[in-house]
């Protein structure tokens, strides 16, 4: 990549605050308007809250990684940021996009990279009727909730709530159940990446809320889930990067 202009964006931890000295002596700060690419000083979460804040841009997100594990960052970079860059290898994210209709005839629009969460807001568990391409696919889901994950999600809140992790070239999504009461033997299912996944609350009595990422909407209804593939997030990695590695180092920890 030519002409490199870097937009810079920190979370307000030690390590990216101390990487935030280093960079910003050594690069000129551009304007989003006028950068080629965004570097995300973070973690995972923050990363997610900057793609969601910047994607729009169309540009491509660089992460160095100052929090945890950071399965969206890169790790040990050495500063030499052009190299790096020029030398990276890409990933293309098509996030989720949720409808959304409350009981109160609101409507909402979320968009996920990670996942879509529906869970129960109270005690009582929740009871969620799933459709797959308008024909039913669990008539009653009875537990805590329900999550829909991309592959690139697939490491996260799903593969707590024991869901499968995914390739990232999959074109797959991970349908997986939390804490499920009833049907007890549905562990959830692989689909497809152009099916249409629509929710529906059975009991107003007990309300749900749906979390996209780091968005929430509360009381909801109705929920209507598809890959967005028009939209292209693109990610950039080091071309050393070993998304395995990182993923077994996930799997002894647990």
């Amino acid at each position: 990549m030519k002409d490199q202009k870097f937009h810079f964006v920190f979370t307000n931890n030690k390590k990216a605050l101390k990487q935030k000295k280093i960079l910003l002596k050594k690069f000129k700060n551009h304007t989003l308007q006028s950068s080629n690419v965004i570097i995300v000083c973070g973690g995972d979460g923050f990363m997610l809250r900057a793609i969601q804040k910047f994607y729009r841009f169309s540009k491509p997100f660089f992460g160095i990684n100052c929090g945890t594990i950071g399965f969206l960052m890169n790790q040990n970079i050495n500063f030499d940021l052009r190299k790096n860059i020029s030398e990276s290898k890409s990933i293309v994210v098509n996030p989720v996009v949720a409808k959304i209709s409350t009981y109160k005839k609101k409507k909402y629009n979320l968009l996920a990279i990670n996942e879509v969460s529906l869970l129960r807001q109270t005690k009582q568990t929740s009871s969620i009727r799933i459709y797959k391409n308008k024909k039913i696919l669990i008539d009653n889901l009875v537990g805590d909730g329900v999550l829909l994950s991309t592959p690139i999600g697939s490491t996260a809140y799903n593969f707590s709530v024991g869901g499968p992790v995914l390739n990232l070239k999959s074109e797959k999504l991970a349908l997986t159940p939390i804490s499920v009461f009833k049907p007890r033997n549905w562990k959830g299912q692989i689909i497809s990446q152009k099916s249409l996944i629509d929710f529906k609350n059975l009991k107003i009595k007990r309300p749900i809320s749906i979390v996209a990422d780091n968005s929430e909407i509360r009381n909801v209804h109705t929920v209507s889930v598809k890959t967005d593939h028009k939209i292209k997030i693109k990610l950039l990695f080091n071309k050393n990067q070993d998304y395995k590695k990182k993923l077994k180092k996930l799997l002894v920890s647990n």
